[in-house]
């Protein structure tokens, strides 16, 4: 199949999937509400085979040091996926499933699956890492930009995090935990029950965005846009909290978004 954009509809819902734009979810709109910031970089992308910053760009794997591109110099951000071309496996009125196979720089072979469900009052996202070979280290989690307003009041963030990452002056984390700050935040936060946030737009829409990992850093120093990103570890855990991917045991993920009308 090729790279063009997917359209997934569920009553009044519409998600546009873009294989050929790093796999991302490209916009979402419920009643005609387009909840998603607009632009090539922007929509939601999935974040593999690492999450936020490594240090450097370099992480060890047993007594190998590989390095990443400087894609946010002198830190490598956000996995490599987001800047390929997926492969579309299925698709369904409501349902896509994507495959994206891990190539240079990334060291290892292994293949990525997302899964894009789209529901009248939810959208569910689903990834897991397998290798085809060797274990090696890797996390996943997802980068959602949500417009900071839908036409009134700027979006409201809540949540109930246990802890708060302490991050450096080069935003990655110190390795000690906080009590959480109020924001503005380009923080990680964890969550050892699972993720639970609720973005509130009075008088338009209440999304909560929830998923069974840990760990979600809050984004929201940019004027347009407010992220809520659910991951399987903290920003530079290939370093400090490496999740191996096994031939038993891939690594895998999801998350909900789940709306109501206000």
């Amino acid at each position: 199949m090729s790279d063009e954009d997917i359209t997934l509809t569920a009553g009044d819902a519409e998600a546009t999937v873009q294989p050929g734009n790093g796999g991302r979810v490209g916009g979402l709109r419920v009643g005609g509400l387009e909840l998603l910031r607009q632009g090539e970089r922007f929509g939601c992308f999935p974040m593999v085979p690492w999450c936020g910053r490594i240090r450097d760009g370099r992480f060890r794997d047993g007594g190998v040091v590989h390095q990443m591109p400087l894609n946010a110099a002198p830190n490598a951000i956000h996995g490599t996926a987001r800047d390929g071309s997926w492969k579309v496996a299925r698709v369904a009125a409501d349902e896509a499933v994507l495959t994206y196979d891990l190539v240079d720089p990334w060291p290892y072979p292994g293949r990525v699956t997302q899964v894009v469900r789209l529901a009248e009052d939810s959208l569910t996202l689903s990834m897991g890492v397998e290798t085809y070979g060797s274990s090696f280290p890797a996390q996943i989690g997802w980068h959602p930009w949500f417009n900071r307003s839908l036409g009134g009041e700027d979006v409201q963030v809540a949540f109930a995090p246990a802890w708060q990452e302490e991050r450096g002056d080069d935003h990655l984390p110190t390795g000690n935990r906080i009590e959480p700050k109020p924001g503005p935040w380009d923080d990680c936060f964890g969550m050892p029950d699972g993720v639970s946030a609720a973005l509130t737009w009075p008088g338009r829409l209440r999304l909560e965005v929830t998923s069974p990992v840990e760990w979600v850093v809050v984004y929201d120093e940019q004027e347009a846009a407010v992220c809520v990103e659910p991951q399987t570890g903290p920003p530079d855990g290939l370093n400090t909290l490496p999740r191996l991917v096994t031939p038993l045991e891939p690594l895998e993920a999801t998350t909900t978004w789940t709306w109501t009308r206000l």
